[in-house]
């Protein structure tokens, strides 16, 4: 570790001392998961709870570095804490210990990270309200308290492993499991998923491949499974978009049909590849499309008048026309 590297770990546990007051705070009992996909790199971190807006507090992740998780009484900064430590070369396990060291209150905590290289760590504190505990396996923790029964975090480890699909699907799976096995023994209200890549770009913003919040739902994993599945479609959308800005049309298109398929009663997956279709001249592959939307909205024929002024259709009065003669029909 270089010399300014363990300066900033030495100040960052100096300054814990402040963030985590003597006050032990209200539990937010939950259960969640933290996890690095050993693919793909990603890190990610889940949780639900009878708490208002659990993900704000609980759930932490940044691109090539880690991914925390901070219930129970919880102490927020163990979230951007527990990353500048990991990011300063701090493995999850070195992170953890460095944290509990200087809390006045370990006892009532329960806290879970993993770092970018699957290094995973976990505390649950004896003075967390029981049904409370953790089950750790290669590349994620499972976590839980105040359960219905103390099986769950058992039941989210076996669902994590052995379902198919992205980090977000396994997330989800594992969420699903804790609340078939009874969850938080008040209920439920809230929850989130947030998934970052395995490696820094560059460009923050396109790090974040699910960051997807349900703040108050009396059934808030069914409300997050609804936004995981739109999120998948955007994702398709925003690719198509990004191959077309290559000029890689046909592959722009298979991603374009990709959401359409997903979503088929939605008519901003079906106009926009419409539109992209017809500006590249392949106007009768466009035509069935716009039909589509145009048939459920006519709102839809009004914008296609308005887009050649940005570009985004040729400005051509015979095409437009023959664009506009499919929703007269």
């Amino acid at each position: 570790m270089s010399k300014y590297s363990l300066f900033l770990c030495v100040m960052l546990i100096g300054l814990v001392g402040a963030a985590v007051s003597g006050e032990k705070k209200r539990p937010v009992s939950t259960y969640s998961i933290v996890a690095r996909d050993p693919e793909t790199g990603q890190l990610g971190v889940a949780v639900q709870s009878n708490w208002f807006s659990v993900g704000s507090i609980v759930s932490w992740a940044e691109s090539g570095v880690g991914a925390v998780a901070t219930q129970s009484f919880v102490e927020p900064a163990y979230g951007p804490l527990g990353l500048a430590l990991m990011r300063a070369g701090k493995t999850a396990p070195e992170a953890l210990k460095a944290l509990l060291a200087i809390d006045p209150h370990p006892e009532v905590r329960q806290v879970a990270m993993v770092d970018a290289q699957g290094n995973v760590a976990v505390h649950t504190g004896e003075k967390c309200i029981v049904y409370a505990g953790h089950v750790q396996g290669e590349g994620f923790s499972c976590q839980a308290n105040l359960m219905l029964k103390e099986t769950v975090p058992q039941a989210m480890a076996e669902a994590f492993k052995k379902t198919k699909g992205d980090l977000a699907d396994r997330l989800m799976a594992a969420l699903e499991a804790a609340q078939a096995e009874g969850g938080d023994i008040r209920g439920k209200q809230s929850a989130a998923i947030l998934v970052v890549s395995g490696k820094k770009s560059g460009t923050p913003w396109n790090e974040r491949i699910v960051d997807i919040r349900v703040d108050d739902h009396p059934e808030p994993l069914k409300e997050i499974k609804r936004l995981l599945h739109l999120q998948k479609v955007y994702n398709y959308a925003n690719h198509g978009d990004e191959l077309m800005t290559q000029g890689k049309v046909d592959e722009a298109m298979q991603a374009y049909s990709k959401a359409m398929q997903l979503v088929p009663d939605n008519l901003e997956m079906t106009f926009w590849p419409a539109v992209t279709l017809a500006s590249i001249g392949r106007v009768e592959e466009a035509l069935p499309l716009f039909r589509k939307v145009f048939s459920r909205d006519k709102n839809w024929m009004e914008l296609v008048k308005r887009l050649p002024k940005s570009d985004l259709l040729p400005d051509d009065p015979k095409l437009i026309e023959k664009i506009l003669s499919v929703g007269k029909q």
